[in-house]
């Protein structure tokens, strides 16, 4: 099992705080003879709605030295938990947890301007002082179904 990002229990507080259930620590997918394991696997029961909204979330510090060689391996990452999602837990909606610089450092320069808009992430910003979600991008997994 891999070892945990530095805000991995940052992450999993504030998905606590906003109202989610973490089922999963970590989310463990096998394909192939492969063992793959995203970071948190959390759900939130919707009381109108009597169903359950799933997500997985990989926690990512963007500490290292070179913010494009780690946005590169992460988008590789997140494509890679993606794609097997897709095929062992449909269902389930991945969101890259990154701190709320990353706003400014990446998603609003144009690469991570490019990303968002040709749909390559999910992600979920958090503020690692208060532990809590600030923002998701494009929008909350609950969203959609708030608003039928």
């Amino acid at each position: 099992m891999p070892a945990r990002d530095i805000y991995h229990f940052a992450v999993k507080n504030a998905l606590l705080a906003d109202g989610w259930t973490i089922t999963h620590d970590p989310l463990a997918l096998k394909i192939g003879t492969r063992d793959l394991y995203i970071d948190l696997g959390a759900e939130r029961v919707l009381a109108a709605e009597k169903s359950a909204v799933k997500i997985a979330v990989e926690v990512k510090s963007f500490l290292g030295p070179s913010l494009i060689n780690e946005l590169e391996r992460a988008l590789g990452q997140f494509i890679l938990y993606a794609d097997v999602l897709s095929e062992r837990e449909p269902e389930r909606i991945l969101y890259l947890a990154v701190p709320r610089s990353f706003l400014d450092l990446v998603l609003e320069e144009p690469v991570g301007e490019l990303l968002l808009r040709k749909g390559r992430l999910r992600v979920v910003l958090f503020d690692l002082q208060h532990e809590e979600i600030v923002q998701w991008i494009p929008q909350s997994p609950i969203e959609p179904l708030l608003n039928e």
